[in-house]
């Protein structure tokens, strides 16, 4: 006797309200098994794999590709036998494609595509020819010579063949309409799927960048979900929650640059990127050991102040799906090599989609570094639930005045705003004034440490 079950999307952590379907992997149809990956999920933090409960037939997708849906809401139906053994799972040598790193749910570090059926032998060259076509909606035989050849090839078509042999614009119906809601031409697009097939991701990217141009076309509306909704969300609650206060100092770091310099020399790092960052953070650090308040939150409910034993260092990454803050756990405990290996790692994790939501939860207090972008200063929003944050202006030549004479030096511009429930000026200066005389002076981070 078989049995219709609902799947609903579950929370997969830190408070998740709703996801937004990126893709399927499975169809009306298909077999799954108990644990079989079938769907993934944007969340507001990370693009999540979701497992499959339990074995059987998928009967219906109840959820749309690119859809928002609520916790809670069922997004599959599968039928599953009352009695009998649960679906074997299909035999296979290929190695899995994605590795699991949560309980239950796996994050994905790779372009989002469907997978190859397992055990199912290769189509003839025709058969490829009107699988594409109907797959991508695509009904006029106009399919390039790389979808028409033996699958094998035309899995290894994109790397062997040139740029001009891909199918222009060929996309699945989801994907023409993620690039219709975002202005973006398809027939420009290099794709980077199946048979050169244009990706979620691929239109994406071209959005991303397309929002950043001033020649982006007038009268064009780009939804708003995703990372970019949570952050907006977030920064709009901690600006009209946090009463915010932002001082400035500007500071000759003449010496720290070059202490950067002579740091790269050293074994230690090598194979490692050693930035001015990596200062600035180990300056921050050491001023928070000073200062242990700055690295605290506010708690309403409890009407109190909760001061962290351990620093979770953030750093603001401008991510393809939106800013994002990752963290270093327990980053004051790390030598400055540990330290510098695990900023690099995580701000190039970060920037290419993989951060997981640990990655992204449990931050303590944040650094931004606007100096990348040409910029001297600014007036940075906290990340909620934390008490400051830094922001790391650009280091530029300037005319400074050393020992009574005019010198031209390495000047650049911090920014601290904070939470002015929990540090009054007095502390929050004293804090900054810290920043600043370990950049001007590095060897002060040896003194305070």
């Amino acid at each position: 006797m078989s049995e219709l079950k609902e799947f609903r999307l579950p929370d997969v952590g830190e408070g998740l309200t709703e996801a937004e379907i990126v893709a399927w992997h499975v169809k009306p149809g298909d077999t799954v098994t108990d644990g079989q990956v079938i769907v993934e999920i944007e969340t507001a933090k990370a693009v999540v794999e979701l497992p499959c409960p339990f074995a059987g037939t998928v009967t219906k997708l109840l959820v749309d590709e690119g859809q928002t849906v609520d916790v809670g809401a069922p997004i599959i139906a599968v039928e599953v036998a009352g009695n009998g053994p649960a679906a074997p799972a299909p035999a296979t040598d290929a190695p899995p494609e994605r590795t699991a790193v949560l309980v239950g749910y796996g994050v994905m570090n790779a372009s989002t595509k469907r997978r190859q059926r397992r055990g199912v032998t290769e189509p003839p060259a025709t058969q490829v020819t009107a699988e594409v076509a109907e797959a991508f909606g695509t009904t006029d035989g106009a399919v390039s010579a790389v979808a028409a050849a033996p699958a094998s090839e035309a899995r290894g078509a994109t790397s062997k063949r040139p740029a001009a042999s891909s199918p222009k614009g060929l996309a699945k119906p989801p994907v023409r309409k993620l690039a219709k809601d975002l202005g973006i031409d398809l027939a420009g697009l290099a794709g980077t799927g199946p048979s050169g097939s244009i990706t979620r991701d691929d239109v994406q990217r071209a959005a991303a960048g397309s929002t950043s141009r001033s020649d982006i076309s007038v009268g064009s509306r780009v939804p708003i979900r995703g990372v970019r909704k949570h952050m907006a969300a977030a920064m709009v609650a901690s600006a009209f929650t946090a009463p915010h206060v932002t001082e400035f100092l500007q500071v000759d770091v003449t010496e720290t640059m070059a202490a950067v310099r002579r740091v790269r020399e050293l074994p230690e790092f090598e194979g490692l990127r050693v930035s001015p960052l990596l200062f600035v953070a180990r300056a921050l650090l050491t001023a928070v050991a000073r200062h242990p308040m700055v690295n605290s939150s506010w708690d309403e409910a409890a009407q109190e102040i909760l001061v962290h034993g351990q620093v979770n260092l953030g750093i603001a990454v401008a991510a393809e799906r939106g800013l994002i803050v990752p963290n270093v756990k327990d980053a004051g405990s790390l030598t400055l090599p540990s330290l510098a290996g695990a900023l690099q790692a995580l701000t190039e994790t970060a920037r290419a989609g993989k951060a997981t939501p640990a990655d992204l939860s449990g931050g303590t207090i944040t650094i931004t570094n606007v100096g990348v972008f040409g910029i001297d200063a600014g007036t940075p929003i906290l990340t909620p639930g934390e008490a400051a944050i830094l922001a790391f202006g650009q280091v530029r030549d300037a005319p400074w005045v050393v020992d009574g004479q005019l010198a031209v030096r390495k000047v650049c511009t911090l920014s601290l705003s904070f939470d002015h429930r929990i540090l009054d000026g007095e502390l929050g200066s004293a804090a900054l004034r810290d920043v600043g005389l370990m950049l001007e002076d590095p060897l002060r981070m040896l003194a305070w440490s």
